[in-house]
């Protein structure tokens, strides 16, 4: 998922606890190694901050190896890329709708414990699995060592960022017993089916089924819980809606930045712009104004604090829409006799505090 929240910073650990970082030594795999130098200052500042053995984390560090490619595909994300149309029809396919369907059938009871946990509805929770890993079959091929090594080292822009990712990945390697050197994800260092990044899995993880472990790798139940916390620490409101049509009516003056994210309009001012919202929501409900453009012109859409929720998964607006476009046609593909999305009225106030703690 790339796109998540900065590290929750963790308690020292005994510095000869990071065995597991050190004793399984794989083979690299191919690519260059990063220059000593900025390898031992790193392994002395995650020492320093985290209470991991300096030699083990530079042990773990030296068999990184440089990703070229990775630069290249980060600095081309398809969100910055592409427009409406053209991402909305790589998500809202029939196949990724009805396997959707298929998944939720094959997975109601915990879709629907964690959904009663968090008060996010389970089709939510499946369309970020459609959208991220096409329900857990790609996860991403590149080591995540060596993708957020890559990120760290070779790519100024947003080195901070991952250097502290890189970080919390070797202490997440330690706290869960994962071998650093053959974890695979994408190639922003996000893994497993819900694409959580190290600091999002530190955080946000949570064990779904109280076995006493949080795997977000294979374990269904606290994959599913995890988003769904997610999403609720981010705000999202149980009942409340998560996008609404928009008319704009002739001769309407107004101004949209299709980057902006944030919710700094009202459904009252979007009208007195002659932008009407088709929404039953007061009209000093915050919104965000979004463009969908089509092929055959621009569209508009305003989004509800769920959708805010959604643009804290991914920042992207287009994946937000994409997402809540592809719950609601994997609901009516499950139950095509009842509405594709059913929130009774919208909640008011300030969001609740998440009512699962995390790990």
């Amino acid at each position: 998922m790339s796109r998540l929240t900065q590290t929750l910073l963790l308690p020292a650990l005994a510095a000869a606890a990071l065995g597991t970082l050190g004793a399984r030594a794989t083979a690299a795999e191919p690519g260059l190694p990063f220059p000593r130098a900025q390898l031992e200052t790193f392994a002395t500042q995650v020492a320093r901050r985290d209470g991991l053995g300096r030699q083990a984390v530079l042990k773990v560090l030296t068999q990184a190896r440089e990703q070229p490619q990775i630069i290249e595909d980060i600095s081309r994300p398809a969100e910055q890329v592409l427009q409406w149309w053209q991402y909305r029809r790589i998500f809202l396919t029939n196949q990724r709708i009805t396997e959707g369907a298929e998944f939720w059938r094959a997975h109601r009871d915990a879709l629907e414990r964690a959904s009663a946990e968090e008060g996010v509805p389970p089709q939510y929770i499946v369309a970020i699995l459609g959208a991220e890993s096409y329900y857990g079959r790609i996860v991403g091929a590149y080591r995540v060592l060596d993708a957020l090594a890559t990120l760290t080292f070779d790519y100024p822009p947003r080195s901070r960022f991952f250097g502290r990712e890189l970080e919390d990945f070797l202490v997440l390697a330690h706290r869960e017993k994962l071998d650093p050197l053959t974890v695979k994800g994408s190639y922003a260092g996000a893994m497993g089916p819900l694409q959580f990044m190290p600091s999002a899995y530190l955080r946000y993880g949570v064990d779904g089924n109280d076995d006493g472990t949080r795997n977000l790798f294979s374990d269904w139940d606290d994959i599913f819980a995890s988003i769904a916390h997610y999403l609720h620490a981010c705000g999202w409101r149980e009942g409340a809606p998560v996008m609404a049509d928009v008319r704009i009516d002739p001769g309407a003056t107004f101004h949209i930045n299709p980057d902006n994210l944030s919710l700094d309009q009202t459904i009252d001012g979007l009208n007195e712009q002659g932008v009407r919202v088709e929404s039953h929501e007061p009209g000093n409900t915050r919104v965000v104004l979004l463009l969908a453009q089509q092929q055959d012109g621009p569209t508009y859409r305003a989004g509800f604090n769920n959708f805010y929720a959604l643009t804290r998964y991914n920042h992207s607006a287009l994946y937000a829409m994409a997402v809540d476009e592809l719950a609601r046609a994997i609901a009516l593909r499950l139950t095509p006799s009842t509405p594709a999305v059913t929130p009774a009225a919208s909640s008011s106030g300030t969001a609740a505090q998440p009512r699962r703690a995390a790990r």
